[in-house]
């Protein structure tokens, strides 16, 4: 029950932050996280404001997307997490954002060039577009988990970004490292393009990441 109830309160702190740093506003975006010892996961509820969130507003889901615990309605996008944990086990947390930059981008249905040195490192390669599925729909997760696919990070079509990692923290750090390079991508165009790194050099950088970045 203590782990149900940390995993609640890291949702909350993580929708506090996307809030504060501008990656989404209003009640846009929702963030999840898997609660491996019980076998289910912790999902924002639908249309609640971030900055009044408590922890007891968390809903706890199987993966199933039967509700264990909680009194509010999930997320809409509950079928998109649940697609995600069922594809991808090394996934642990995912934070659905709709920021400016990344969403100008997934609006013009234009990914992510491996440009940018942490981008890179942190998502993988380059960000792809998904193919367009409306809010909530089974298909919205079918097409976000094959653009993912390799990937710690999607643009969704006309809709926003999404990022994911081993953990809430290293979700977030996705999704600002998604929105500054989306920013950086659109400087670059004018001044006449972006200049991609080559694969050797992106696989080299993610392996660094994965395997000696930081303190181990």
């Amino acid at each position: 029950m203590n782990q149900i109830m940390n995993a609640r309160q890291k949702v909350v702190e993580k929708g506090v932050q996307i809030l504060e740093t501008s990656l989404t506003v209003g009640t846009w975006g929702n963030i999840s996280c898997r609660i491996p010892s019980e076998d289910c996961f912790a999902i924002t509820p639908s249309g609640m404001n971030y900055e009044t969130l408590k922890p007891e507003d968390v809903v706890i889901v199987d993966f199933n997307g039967k509700i264990l615990n909680g009194t509010r309605k999930p997320s809409i996008e509950l079928p998109l997490h649940l697609a995600i944990y069922h594809a991808r086990q090394d996934i642990q947390a995912i934070i659905h954002t709709h920021s400016a930059y990344a969403t100008a981008m997934a609006t013009a249905r234009k990914g992510i060039p491996g440009a940018v040195e942490d981008l890179v490192q942190i998502v993988g390669g380059d960000v792809r577009v998904n193919e367009y599925a409306l809010p909530g729909t089974p298909q919205l997760g079918i097409n976000t988990v094959k653009a993912l696919e390799g990937r710690n990070a999607v643009l969704l079509a006309n809709h926003g970004m999404l990022g994911v990692g081993k953990d809430l923290d290293e979700a977030l750090r996705v999704c600002q490292v998604v929105e500054k390079s989306a920013k950086i991508i659109l400087f670059a165009r004018l001044m006449g393009g972006a200049i991609e790194l080559s694969q050797e050099d992106i696989t080299g950088m993610r392996n660094f990441y994965l395997n000696d970045y930081g303190q181990k």
